[in-house]
């Protein structure tokens, strides 16, 4: 098995790679899916959120508030804290169930988009970045997204530099491209990650007697 961390910036392209991939055969495991997940209604994760922050932060529908808590503990690096204690084990647990389902030869491709922020490159195999010119990521929030352009440059300010995500990088793919560029980009970084993971599984040959 090859454990590959995957990230970009926003707007970089990320989970487009990431579709491709899936479709190349990869097991993807969801960072920001997954702590969706584990706060679903009638959840253990959701529980503990209400215990931690109150009724307050559910819809009425009985789900979470998502836009109501967040007003709470962004603003609030202690609330911030405790939400991140309750929300980060279950997602690892999770991630680790994922990733322990897939077989002797899979590729598992972890979609984590702070991984150069939080120090997390040491954990995977492989790190591959997604990467693009700032400028065509501005294009993409602001014609495609639909953000304000100083919206987008505040989000994308907030984020790695560019520098600090290659320099972690073992792939780089660069998405300065159109779809089908960036397709037979991805084939290429499969083929090379499927080989990782035969030879990584492979047994080690005995010594010549």
């Amino acid at each position: 098995m090859l454990s590959v961390g995957l990230t970009g910036g926003i707007g970089a392209g990320k989970s487009e790679v990431s579709r491709l991939l899936v479709e190349c055969g990869a097991v993807l495991v969801d960072a920001d899916r997954i702590a969706r997940e584990v706060v679903e209604p009638g959840t253990p994760g959701l529980e503990a959120v209400v215990a931690a922050f109150g009724e307050e932060v559910l819809a009425e529908d009985g789900s979470l508030d998502r836009p109501r808590l967040g007003s709470l503990v962004f603003a609030d690096p202690e609330k911030l804290a405790v939400l991140n204690a309750i929300v980060h084990p279950l997602v690892g647990a999770r991630s680790r169930e994922l990733e322990a389902a897939a077989g002797q030869d899979a590729v598992v491709v972890h979609d984590v988009p702070l991984l150069t922020e939080n120090g997390l490159a040491p954990l995977y195999d492989v790190v591959v970045v997604v990467d693009a010119d700032p400028a065509t990521q501005l294009d993409r929030l602001v014609r495609l997204r639909g953000m304000s352009e100083q919206d987008a440059r505040a989000r994308m300010a907030a984020q790695a530099t560019r520098e600090q995500r290659r320099e972690i990088a073992d792939i780089v793919i660069d998405n300065d491209v159109p779809l089908e560029e960036l397709r037979r980009r991805v084939k290429d970084v499969w083929a090379e990650l499927t080989r990782r993971a035969h030879t990584s599984a492979r047994p080690p040959e005995r010594p010549q007697e």
